[in-house]
Parts: structure tokens; C-alpha cells; sequence
């Protein structure tokens, strides 16, 4: 059996009164982009959908990653959304398209990708994760949580498919290598990189015994492309789940609280990861609080399952009132982090702020500095 390949591409290509939503023209535009391209056979499925002000493109196919077509595909559409989006005068329209000119692929190009490649199993159940206001490392926590704290997924013990544990990449965006650790063996070494948020984040996840690829998330660190800071990351990630993978309820159970990620207003600053709906995806206290959506999917011989009609169906997760106290606990730590103001701990530190505004401000002071 042909294997299928689910794509998760997104961009920060404009928005509607600040950095707060995705207006209803862009998601015409990429409707109508990626119908076109599904009725050519460049993609069997598609599903357009926004995490803030970022424009989301969940494909699938049967190109494998890195498709120089459905890339291609994805950087068309972004750029025809931000011409769009520069008429309409809207704000940051084109933002995190950083090179001119495509090149077969868009990683290191401004637009985040998760991707993954596999062999479709009887029910191949996916968890599509999508933040807006914070960095890829974002994930860091969850993913450990996930795949391998049995104390949050109970499959690690009494599954026999995953008590061997999995094999976690972790990429050092600094140096620009990356390094497999395995668990539980590893799991030690494995918090000493990724609770380095700064540096360290997950960017694939195995099965330890058959290799079987388990989850996928974005690694694009936009200040390290551009040098300078132009806006915040804002990752995507795919969770498979299921028979032999952490169950949807284990791979969701991390968002049951909030925790700290890196990023909000001018992403300088920590703030409190918020699980919302789709319908609550807009960023707006100080640019925030960080928001996360969660889409239940199924993949279907090549597809998205879709209704009677065609069209493709999800569960939008973090809707649920059962995340009701994550969200609670999201704006008691952001107003608690908004008392300490510019002060650190809530904004961040020195190396992090390297790359924002901040020493453009410090440079007007280096000529008044004496010795002491």
C-alpha cells in the first residue's frame, strides 16, 4: 500500500486589527488555491483553518515531504494571501515570507511544516496542534508529557506496543544539528536539552521498536533566518494516536493546566500556554495569552475524512469545557506575569531579548556608560 503524507504548513501572512485574527478574504484565497490544486492531483485533501493571525494549510498527499509541488503549492497561496492582505492594508501582510524567490522548499523560508510520512493503519486518528505567540519549543513540554511520563500516558505501561518506549530528534537551532535520545532509557539527558527552550525543541518522535513515525512539529526559528526579530514563530505539530500510540485523551491530558512558553507581545515575554476552540483563536491581552488549538482528524485511503458532501471532517478538542481550568489558570498566571511588568521574570532574558528591538534601545545608551 502507497503511503500517505499529511503536511502542515502555516504563515503569518496579515491580519485584521493588529496580530489578532485571519480575516475572511485570506481563507477565500486559500480555499480556492488548494481546491484548485486537489482537483490537478497535486493533493488529495485539504483542510484551511487559523491559529491567531497565523493562516494554517493541513494537506494531505502522496508526494512524501519536503514535495518541491506541495510546497510550491503552499508558497503560491501564502504569497497570493499577503498580496491580498497588502491591499486590504491589513497588518504584518506577508510577514513570515522572508526570501523572494522559492526554491523547491519552504523550511527556512519564514512558514513553519510539520510532516509526516506513513503506511495507513486500520484507523489512523491524528492530533493537529496549531499555537499562535510563542517559539517551536513550545511543544517541548507536551511532547515529554505525551511519549514518555507515564504518570500522563498510562499506555507507557500497560501498552505493550509502547513500553519500549520512543526515540525523540531534538534540534539545537544554534548549531543547527540535531541528535536522537531514547526513552525512558535517556529521559534524563533528554530534559537536560529540551527544558532549554531557548536553544533545544522536539522536532520528530519514533516508536522505538519498528521506528514508526509518531509525531512531527515545526522547528522554524524566524530570528535565526532573518537575524533580527520579525515576529514571533508561532509552531505547528501532528500527534498520531492509537493502537500502539499514546490515546487521544493521553495526548491531550498535558493541556488539562496551563504552562509558561516564550513569546507574547513582541515575543519578549513568557507567558501561559491557553488550550482554546477555534472560534476563541484570536490573540488579544498584550497580544495574547499564547494560544493553542487541537484538531481531532482521521486519515482516510490518502484523505482527510470528509461528510456526505465532501467535506472534511474534524473535532475541534480543546472546545471542550474539560479545558475549562487550563484557561482559568492561563489568564490567573498572565495577569500575575503582567504585575512584574518589563521586569524579569516575565520578560525574557538577556539572550533571548538579542534578537527583538531591545538593543536598538541599549545602543542609545552605550556612549553615557563610565567606568565604575
Amino acid at each position: 500500500m502507497a503511503k500517505t503524507t499529511v503536511s502542515l504548513i502555516k504563515a503569518d501572512i496579515g491580519s485584521l486589527a493588529g496580530h489578532i485574527v485571519v480575516p475572511p478574504p485570506l481563507f477565500n484565497i486559500a480555499n480556492e488555491k488548494l481546491e484548485d490544486a486537489k482537483r490537478s492531483g497535486v493533493i488529495n485533501s485539504f483542510l484551511v483553518f487559523n491559529a491567531g493571525d497565523d493562516l494554517e494549510l493541513l494537506m494531505t498527499h502522496d508526494r512524501g515531504e519536503n514535495s518541491p509541488e506541495v510546497h510550491g503549492l503552499a508558497w503560491e497561496t501564502f504569497k497570493a494571501a499577503a498580496d491580498k492582505a497588502k491591499k486590504l492594508k491589513l497588518y504584518g501582510a506577508g510577514q513570515d515570507l522572508l526570501k523572494d524567490a522559492f526554491s523547491g522548499n519552504v523550511r527556512g523560508m519564514g512558514p513553519g511544516v510539520a510532516e509526516m510520512e506513513f503506511k495507513e493503519r486500520g484507523s489512523d486518528p491524528i492530533v493537529v496542534f496549531a499555537a499562535d505567540k510563542t517559539e517551536p519549543a513550545a511543544f517541548n513540554y507536551m511532547l515529554y508529557k505525551v511519549f514518555a511520563d507515564p504518570f500522563n500516558t498510562a499506555g507507557l505501561v500497560i501498552d505493550p506496543k509502547m513500553s519500549g518506549g520512543f526515540e525523540f530528534e531534538v534540534l539545537d537551532a544554534l548549531q543547527n544539528k540535531t541528535v536522537r535520545l531514547k526513552t525512558p532509557e535517556e529521559s534524563y539527558h533528554l530534559i537536560a536539552l529540551i527544558g532549554t527552550t531557548e536553544r533545544y525543541m522536539v522536532s520528530k518522535i519514533w516508536r522505538a521498536e519498528d521506528k514508526e513515525i509518531a509525531a512531527a512539529s515545526s522547528t522554524t526559528k524566524l530570528s535565526l533566518i532573518a537575524g533580527q526579530y520579525v515576529g514571533k514563530d508561532d509552531p505547528v505539530c501532528l500527534v498520531r494516536s492509537q493502537s500502539g500510540f499514546p490515546a487521544m485523551g493521553e495526548i491531550t491530558m498535558p493541556f488539562l493546566h496551563s504552562y509558561l512558553v516564550a513569546g507574547w507581545m513582541r515575543g519578549s515575554h513568557w507567558g501561559p500556554f491557553m488550550p482554546v476552540g477555534l472560534k476563541d483563536s484570536k490573540c488579544t491581552v498584550f497580544d495574547g495569552p499564547p494560544r493553542i488549538v487541537a484538531l481531532g482528524i482521521q486519515i482516510s485511503n490518502g484523505m482527510i475524512a470528509s461528510d456526505d458532501e465532501g467535506h472534511p471532517m474534524f473535532a475541534d478538542i480543546f472546545a471542550d469545557p474539560a479545558f475549562d481550568m487550563a484557561r482559568r489558570e492561563a489568564l490567573e498566571l498572565a495577569a500575575a506575569l503582567r504585575r512584574m511588568g518589563e521586569f524579569e521574570p516575565a520578560r525574557l532574558g538577556p539572550e533571548a531579548m538579542e534578537y527583538t528591538t531591545l538593543p536598538l534601545v541599549l545602543k542609545k545608551l552605550e556612549a553615557r556608560f563610565k567606568e565604575a
